[in-house]
């Protein structure tokens, strides 16, 4: 038990050490994505399947609260998390329109849209991410390495070095933990970044 819990630890650690290596310039690119869409009245928008649900409400909770800094509360919404509307997209239409239709209804342009699929191959969260950009969002991919076909549909993808799911995830969370900080600095602390 011990050894695999090393290994395990051990194996987050080289892949939150590539995130580092390969993406933190990517994490700032998103980071002002979402600052420039606050300045501009827009919102966020999130979504996955599975943990990445969990990961997409987190997020929005994260801007909606406050992460680590008292302010007002910023605009975000994971369209997992209202079962009515899941369920009934799910039964009148069909589970792959789930995230579409929701864009649909509540996208504007110039917001940012999150799909969150460690795959990149979620049917559903594709086709959100289409959606929006049709309806003139940002589209940012948070996916494994791969990219799969997400990373061909986003303005900015964010591939984590890593096939295996769990640590995907970690990274996921991690980087949407360090976007929030850069979003609450960036808008009610920017002399910082001078």
């Amino acid at each position: 038990m011990k050894k695999t819990t090393e290994n395990y630890l051990r194996n987050h650690v080289d892949v939150m050490t590539k995130v580092v290596d390969v993406h933190a310039d990517t994490i700032v690119e998103i980071a002002n994505a979402v600052i420039d869409c606050y300045k501009n009245n827009g919102q966020l928008v999130l979504f996955g399947n599975g943990g990445s649900a969990a990961d997409a409400q987190h997020i929005a909770g994260e801007l909606i609260g406050r992460y680590t800094m008292e302010r007002k509360s910023l605009p975000a919404v994971a369209l997992n998390t209202n079962v009515s509307i899941m369920t009934a997209l799910s039964n009148d239409y069909y589970y792959h329109s789930l995230f579409e239709r929701q864009v649909e209804g509540v996208v504007r342009p110039g917001d940012v849209v999150i799909g969150i699929s460690t795959s990149g191959n979620a049917g559903n969260v594709i086709r959100g991410i289409l959606k929006a950009r049709e309806m003139g969002a940002k589209t940012i991919g948070f996916t494994g390495e791969s990219g799969g076909e997400l990373k061909d549909k986003v303005d900015i993808l964010l591939n984590i070095p890593s096939n295996v799911t769990g640590h995907i995830q970690e990274a996921h969370i991690a980087v949407g933990h360090i976007m929030c900080e850069l979003v609450e600095i960036g808008l009610f602390k920017p002399t910082i970044f001078e």
